[in-house]
């Protein structure tokens, strides 16, 4: 028996070792088309900085990307880490993205700043506002600089300055709040905004943030009820032994990125089955074990229905973890392709 259920897709643009950026990208675009193909609601990009396992540093850039080598699929941001750059900025990107691509763009929100201090320093060095409480500001000032009608700037002259993200916008991206904290519940309630919480990384309090969001949302010109979805960790092969093979190698860089050791790229399957790691870290992998989704598609597909009625959404976006064997082409990620085919034909039909 099957249920309405909508899948959607996160990705951070692994590099494994001995992958380029270009290879890690052409294997990202292979994915999206494939998802597009697929079904899949809509497929995100995250922002992080000066990684070497991860390529996704620019979502905007990444998006448009994206958005012209699909054909249906929404494209968006999960998320642009908004205290890293000016709101102007972010509106006139989007507003152009929207303007290429309509009605498929999604721009994700968040108040993490997604890199170290030195690379805050220098992305803020640009106009960005960092401080925390200029975050609810910035949203507003976003939302009113893509509308169709623009904002209006009240000058220390006394005289009003017309300002508007594109010239002649005929719609708007989906503005979407990100968090993982009840913070963002609250204010994504208060602006009347789809909201999504990152189960995915900090699955502790995705309850206690989804009850404060849906309790205290004020419905908006945009958002009559709350939205939102589900986002998980997976790892899906044709058998529950190799998931959990391809899914090691993220779980030790996890492990690692949490115990303050230094990551490089991602390892191979060979790599990570001989790596060692600390009692510490041995513990973290063993937590993610149990909460990832790392199975069989029958299985993999029961726990994904029976988390969407637990939380009370009818989408989830995934997070395709697995690595790569040695072998495997360099500008390609079978491994999360194959996991994306059978997701489908379990839950998309």
């Amino acid at each position: 028996m099957t249920t309405t259920l909508r899948l959607s897709v996160l990705d951070l643009i692994p590099v494994r070792r001995g992958q380029t950026t270009a290879q890690a990208l052409t294997a990202t675009i292979a994915l999206a088309r494939q998802a597009d193909v697929l079904g899949f609601e809509r497929y995100w990009v995250a922002e992080h900085h000066n990684m070497q396992a991860v390529a996704s540093t620019n979502p905007p850039v990444l998006i448009g990307i994206i958005a012209a080598n699909t054909q249906r699929i929404r494209v968006g941001s999960g998320g642009v880490m908004l205290p890293n750059h000016a709101p102007l900025v972010i509106a006139e990107q989007f507003g152009l993205l929207e303007a290429a691509f309509p009605g498929r763009i999604d721009l994700g929100l968040g108040r993490a700043p997604g890199s170290d201090p030195v690379i805050s320093a220098l992305l803020r060095s640009s106009g960005a506002v960092s401080e925390v409480d200029a975050f609810p500001r910035n949203i507003g000032d976003i939302l009113a600089l893509l509308h169709p009608d623009g904002a209006s700037l009240a000058l220390t002259s006394g005289q009003n300055y017309d300002l508007r993200a594109t010239p002649a916008a005929s719609s708007v991206p989906t503005v979407w709040l990100l968090g993982s904290s009840e913070y963002s519940a609250h204010l994504a309630a208060a602006h009347g905004l789809p909201y999504v919480f990152a189960n995915h990384f900090s699955g502790e309090s995705t309850v206690e943030a989804l009850n404060i969001y849906r309790k205290e949302f004020t419905p908006s010109e945009t958002e009559k009820a709350p939205r939102t979805f589900l986002t998980l960790n997976l790892s899906v092969a044709d058998t529950a032994e190799e998931a959990r093979a391809l899914a090691l190698p993220q779980m030790q860089q996890m492990a690692k990125l949490r115990s303050g050791q230094p990551l490089g790229p991602l390892a191979t399957v060979e790599e990570a089955q001989l790596a060692e790691v600390t009692p510490m870290q041995q513990e973290m992998i063993e937590r993610m074990s149990a909460s990832w989704i790392v199975d069989e598609p029958r299985a993999a597909a029961a726990r994904i229905r029976a988390l969407a009625v637990e939380f009370g959404v009818d989408e989830v976006m995934v997070q395709p973890v697995g690595s790569a064997y040695a072998g495997a082409p360099r500008d390609a990620s079978p491994a999360r392709m194959r996991a994306l085919e059978l997701l489908a034909a379990e839950l998309l039909g």
